[in-house]
Order: structure tokens, then C-alpha cells, then sequence
């Protein structure tokens, strides 16, 4: 690596401003704090709550619009 074109680089708190998760965790960005909306602890996709509805009402909408039976009932 070049010496003197890289920014520096240390460990920061990132703070989650949703559930209040802290952890460890590098960053370029000045400051020994980081605040994140979101983090992994409870964002849906991660935590296994995220709802798949829309796409079970949009099957449903095109089953009527084309007269199809629903099978799975």
C-alpha cells in the first residue's frame, strides 16, 4: 500500500437508535460514536419477522381477475 493516500482507519461504537444494540466495528468516518437507524439484531429480513402478505394478496388478486381456483384451500 501507498503511505500517506489512505484515510485512517479506527474502531467506533456503533449504537443502533432502533433497539439500542451497541457493538464494535471499524470505520473511516471521525468520532467515537456511529448511530445506525437499523442494525442486524433488529432489522426484519435478519430477525425472521419480515411478512411475505403483499405477495399472497397479489396470488389472490390474480386468481379472481382470471378465475382460477385456489388450489392450497
Amino acid at each position: 500500500m501507498k503511505k500517506g493516500i489512505h484515510p485512517d482507519y479506527h474502531k467506533v461504537k456503533v449504537v443502533c437508535t432502533s433497539c439500542g444494540a451497541e457493538f464494535e466495528s471499524g470505520s473511516t468516518v471521525k468520532g467515537d460514536e456511529l448511530r445506525v437507524d437499523t442494525c442486524s439484531n433488529c432489522h426484519p429480513f435478519f430477525t425472521g419477522r419480515q411478512r411475505f402478505a403483499a405477495a399472497q394478496g397479489r396470488i389472490e388478486k390474480f386468481n379472481r381477475k382470471y378465475g382460477l381456483k385456489n388450489e392450497n384451500k
